[in-house]
């Protein structure tokens, strides 16, 4: 089962949300999250920030936090996760900001922060690879939906859906 088919069967007729925020992978993780059947039940959608401006002017992240600690940050990811939540009202939420190409002398090319937020609190991950600019959008997106599974799947152990009463 690929992930993003893991992640739907995990979320599916559990009335939580879901949504994206992207920078170096374009999109990317949003298009195969909606290649899953039923994927509108609990995906509500994405903004893919590839300009600082829009991570701050759309998500929020605030221009003292990019200024601190570079675009490139487990800060700036944690930031544009909580943003989209923000944004979309969704339970759960996965960012990206990083190199797929070229460095920005702190990180070598082939790094990405990656963030997973939800009720249980914003969670980060460095994850760095080598290879061409595609290679490491696949890379990273790959990373990130692996990344959000563990967080949704760590949350619904202790998870109970209230009642349903007829």
């Amino acid at each position: 089962m690929r992930t993003e088919e893991k992640i739907g069967s995990l979320l599916k007729g559990s009335g939580l949300t879901l949504s994206a925020a992207e920078s170096c992978t374009g999109g990317r993780i949003s298009h195969l999250l909606t290649t899953v059947s039923g994927s509108s039940n609990y995906y509500l959608g994405s903004v893919t920030s590839y300009a600082v401006s829009v991570k701050e002017s759309v998500l929020g992240v605030p221009a003292s936090t990019v200024e601190a600690y570079g675009v490139v940050s487990s800060q700036v990811a944690a930031a544009m996760a909580e943003g989209v939540r923000r944004v979309t009202g969704s339970t759960f939420s996965v960012a990206t900001t990083g190199l797929a190409e070229g460095s920005d002398g702190h990180y070598p090319e082939g790094t990405v922060w990656i963030a997973a937020s939800g009720p249980d609190g914003t969670k980060t991950l460095l994850y760095q690879c080598e290879g061409p600019r595609k290679a490491n959008i696949s890379r990273f997106t790959t990373a990130a939906l692996h990344f959000l599974t563990e967080y949704i799947e760590t949350y619904l152990k202790h998870y109970k859906p209230a009642n349903k009463t007829n």
